[in-house]
């Protein structure tokens, strides 16, 4: 009888501990021995609403029913897919660099939003900014420059490979906002980071707002993008480097007149053939194929460049339109083909219009000729005050330009 008794107060005990406060006199929630960091299937307990992280490993939806949290790393693992619902709402915490949702190899994402009910990733703080957290990244299974594979820039995922069509689901009708949290001053998340993403993968109808780096950067691949608006990267609007082939149309890139942050060198396009120009000598650099863009700053921060192709990259740009929306805003080049980690290829097309009335002198454009023994790019820029792309074609976004 003693032994039953003291075992019951044991047990009394121990419950009491496990429900108890901590030193403020807080009460203490016990945790679910069953919440493991992985969320296997769709009543998975480690899918909570107001605290979205972990591991994916099973076909999860997110409905847009609920009031999403994202609290910290979403990874969504290979063989497993994501969906998101259209007219979901993701808010963000602001966590900085821990907080993101990362598409692995061989994983799926099935955002597919619609014009009426695009789906929204934001930031969760009462007074939101650039930065606040990670952005979405998708690694995928296609090449980059040189063969092989790589690692990512920001976290120890693989991306690269042979298969030019992998597919990694569908982006559509998407607003994915303050994001660019910042490891050090080498290395930060940009908006939307696509590392060799495959032309199998449908992305469409995106908007990247207020990003605290690059809004969009491609690392190799050969997926295409269609109806992109970037509005307010603290760094470049549109970024490629590595070997990427693929391209798109209705690119949109703004600086709106009210826009101050500062940063060194932040370009409308930043195209490198290969890695930081560091492997001149790799095969299959970039070379993408771009119809209608448009690139307009309109703040008082002086741009960099409005377009700079260089290190062993190609492009074919056409319906350009390089713009400065008023008498303060300046662009140090109109179009720049060269730095000293190489040149843009011989092949390299830009064909377009810039508005000379604003302060961008298209019977100067300062270093655009290419001669490093590979021949010179061909650049016909005329004058013009009409952007290519309709700012219509964003306005599912509701941003009033």
């Amino acid at each position: 009888m003693k032994k039953l008794i003291l075992s019951s107060l044991a047990i009394a005990t121990l419950l009491v501990a496990s429900c108890g406060s901590d030193d403020d006199g807080t009460p203490i929630t016990p945790i679910d021995p069953t919440m493991d960091g992985v969320i296997a299937d769709q009543n998975d307990p480690d899918l909570v609403v107001a605290d979205l992280k972990g591991n994916v490993t099973g076909n999860i939806t997110l409905a847009a029913s609920e009031a999403w949290i994202l609290t910290g790393a979403l990874s969504v693992k290979d063989g497993a897919t994501l969906t998101i619902e259209a007219d979901t709402t993701i808010k963000a915490t602001a966590g900085g660099t821990n907080v993101f949702i990362a598409v692995e190899q061989g994983g799926t994402i099935i955002a597919d939003g619609t014009a009426t009910a695009p789906i929204r990733i934001t930031s969760n703080a009462g007074n939101p900014r650039s930065g606040d957290w990670g952005g979405i990244l998708i690694n995928g299974k296609a090449p980059i420059s040189g063969g092989g594979t790589s690692t990512t820039e920001v976290l120890p995922l693989q991306y690269g490979g042979t298969e030019a069509a992998d597919n990694s689901g569908i982006l559509d009708y998407m607003i994915i906002e303050y994001t660019g949290a910042r490891i050090n001053g080498e290395k930060e998340f940009n908006g939307l980071t696509l590392y060799g993403v495959g032309s199998g993968t449908s992305v469409s109808n995106i908007a990247l707002l207020y990003g605290d780096d690059d809004a969009i950067e491609f690392f190799g691949g050969s997926v295409s993008v269609d109806n992109l608006l970037v509005v307010n990267a603290r760094d470049d609007m549109f970024d490629w480097t590595q070997g990427y082939t693929g391209g798109g149309s209705n690119w949109y890139g703004l600086r709106t007149a009210d826009y101050t942050a500062i940063s060194e060198d932040p370009r409308g396009i930043e195209g490198d053939g290969n890695l930081d120009g560091n492997s001149p000598a790799d095969n299959n650099q970039s070379n993408p194929t771009i119809e209608n863009i448009s690139i307009i700053n309109a703040g008082i921060i002086e741009m960099a460049d409005m377009i700079k192709i260089r290190r062993g990259s190609g492009a074919t740009i056409t319906g350009a339109y390089i713009g400065l929306a008023n008498e303060d805003a300046s662009a140090s080049d109109l179009v720049d083909l060269r730095d000293s980690k190489g040149c843009a290829i011989a092949a390299t097309s830009i064909v377009g219009t810039a508005s000379d009335a604003n302060g961008l002198d298209i019977t100067d454009i300062k270093n655009r000729d290419v001669d490093c023994g590979t021949g010179e790019a061909t650049v016909t820029i005329t004058a013009g005050t009409t952007p290519s792309v309709d700012t219509a074609t964003f306005s599912w976004t509701g941003f009033t330009f």
